[in-house]
């Protein structure tokens, strides 16, 4: 059951360029319904905002949306879910620069900013991750965090993903969850990605708030039932 609403908790939607205007605008209405607050976040490379253009192969002039917040700059642990977007956001984010006078080797893909963002956020079982379509692009430069998780995507980053050691599992849906872990094929799947997510926050709150309210047993308790 989708829960009526996510009491003002944070929602992080990773971005760049060649995004999809219509799954940034599901985000923005289906969270905002849902009395959460989403924040459109990127890396903006010491600039106050980055415009950024959406991918159009239909022929219509590209759509843009100013981003004001970078990922370098907030506390990954203050969100209840960060989320990568689709089509080839995630392949932009994953640019890294070689440290100054040194050439690019295999083990600098590890250290993209976004790439690492996204890598505290997998460490934190409390954060809901989602990636859709492309999005699991952002984890293939450490594949030990997507060894054996079940996932789904689209076919265009399934050798990727099964070259990273996860399991690709179809759904009726076009979304898996694995536990803190959402995923979806495409695009076309982004309201149930949104509600699966959603249900994954409430869950864990559920979960949470259970485990918080549970009263320590006391000393004297303990004693009588030794007695």
């Amino acid at each position: 059951m989708i829960p009526r609403s996510l009491g003002g908790k944070k929602i992080a939607i990773l971005l760049e360029s060649e995004f999809i205007p219509e799954e940034i605008e599901a985000y923005q209405k289906r969270f905002s319904e849902l009395q959460a607050t989403v924040h459109l976040m990127s890396r903006l490379w010491n600039q106050p905002s980055v415009r950024f253009f959406s991918d159009e192969d239909t022929g219509n002039t590209p759509r843009t949306i100013d981003v004001n917040i970078d990922f370098q700059n907030v506390d990954v642990n203050d969100y209840a879910a960060v989320i990568m977007t689709a089509n080839y956001t995630s392949v932009r984010l994953r640019y890294f620069e070689p440290p100054t006078g040194q050439p690019i080797s295999a083990e600098q893909v590890r250290t993209s900013p976004a790439v690492q963002f996204y890598a505290k956020a997998m460490a934190n079982p409390r954060i809901i991750k989602g990636a859709l379509c492309h999005g699991l692009w952002i984890l293939t430069p450490i594949p030990e965090l997507l060894k054996d998780r079940e996932v789904i995507c689209h076919e265009v980053v399934l050798a990727d993903i099964l070259n990273a050691g996860a399991v690709y599992t179809t759904s009726p849906t076009g979304v898996v969850v694995d536990g803190d872990l959402v995923t979806g094929r495409s695009k076309h799947e982004v309201e149930p990605f949104i509600d699966a997510i959603t249900e994954q926050i409430q869950q864990l709150s559920v979960a949470t708030n259970r485990f918080s309210n549970r009263k320590p047993t006391s000393s004297v308790s303990r004693l009588r039932v030794a007695s």
